[in-house]
């Protein structure tokens, strides 16, 4: 018999201040680091090194070594999903400078939630996938019609959810910057990986925003009617 979740364990393992910032930093789907992490959360190496143990070993992390480096990554599409929802409950952080304010408006522009398309074009590109008749709303999900298989088949993305995977194939996932829902789920991240593919989205240098490209722009209206206004 299963017990009952240990709520209060993973709220005290997230609540931690330096371990928020290294897990937010892994939020994009990124494998990072040690050394990049401790640098994201202003602390040192060693007491970055014990905050990661202690979530690997609580299962929100992943690490891989390759020689001497320790790497890591977040343990499963579900701790992304938890991390995007506690933002939606959580209060905003003060804005202190113009570095933070740029970067903050590059996330909720558009950015990868996990493995999938997030912010203002995230939620843009799902509700053109709605308008178009692509997908339909069945409860905390989205389910693909007829001619939405066809398309984004088509589109070179993977409209069969894989028989031994337990992921949720089309989720709806409450965007914590614009408040309504983006595609999730292995199909959001099959629709994203296409869209890097086509270099019609790319990764900004630093972080987990992306950048709509000239391509993107013309590719995205061509294909799905999204118009995209430069911010």
């Amino acid at each position: 018999m299963n017990s009952n979740p240990n709520l209060a364990e993973v709220a005290a393992l997230i609540g931690d201040p330096s371990r928020a910032a290294m897990l937010i930093s892994l939020l994009g789907g990124k494998t990072l680091p040690a050394g990049d992490l401790a640098r994201s959360a202003r602390i040192s190496p060693q007491t970055a090194s014990t905050h990661l143990a202690k979530m690997v070993k609580g299962g929100l992390l992943m690490q891989e070594s390759f020689g001497r480096h320790k790497y890591f990554r977040l343990a499963s599409s579900e701790v992304g999903h938890a991390l995007e929802a506690l933002q939606i409950i959580s209060p905003p952080k003060p804005v202190r400078s113009l570095r933070e304010s740029t970067q903050l408006h590059a996330l909720q522009f558009a950015r990868t939630c996990y493995d999938h398309l997030a912010g203002k074009i995230g939620v843009a590109l799902t509700d053109r996938l709605l308008e178009l008749n692509l997908i339909e709303k069945s409860g905390s999900e989205f389910i693909l019609s007829a001619e939405g298989k066809t398309r984004l088949h088509n589109f070179g993305v993977a409209v069969e959810k894989s028989p031994k995977s337990r992921r949720c194939f089309a989720r709806q996932c409450l965007d914590w910057s614009e408040r309504r829902y983006h595609l999730a789920g292995s199909l959001g991240a099959s629709l994203t990986k296409r869209l890097f593919e086509l270099k019609w989205i790319e990764n900004f240098p630093d972080g987990r925003a992306v950048r709509v490209t000239d391509a993107g722009i013309k590719g995205l209206f061509d294909e799905f009617g999204l118009i995209i206004n430069a911010d």
